[in-house]
């Protein structure tokens, strides 16, 4: 299974360029079955600051799972194609 997270948008203050809110999306892929996750993280000023402009995706892709349980969120993801390969429920009708 592959997991990729990316960040979607970033919410900042027009005044210093302090991102308030990482909106971001990780999604897993195993074979044709896929699952995915959107979610927001807020942050408030720090004792450190990067530019707005300065900023890499991969830095606040730090910060985001810095402040989320990046395990469970992918074992979720897993858990979700682990149905898919193998459902436990259908729907339909016998005719």
């Amino acid at each position: 299974m592959t997991t990729t997270w990316k960040i979607a948008q970033l919410d900042r203050q027009t005044s210093d360029g302090l991102v308030t809110t990482a909106h971001y999306t990780v999604n897993a892929v195993d074979g044709d079955y896929s699952a995915g996750s959107y979610g927001t993280v807020g942050f408030e000023r720090g004792d450190t600051f990067i530019a707005y402009e300065s900023l890499t995706e991969a830095q606040v892709i730090a910060w985001v799972k810095d402040k989320l349980e990046v395990a469970e969120i992918e074992a979720s993801l897993a858990a979700q194609i682990a149905l898919q390969k193998a459902p436990v429920t259908a729907t339909g009708v016998p005719w």
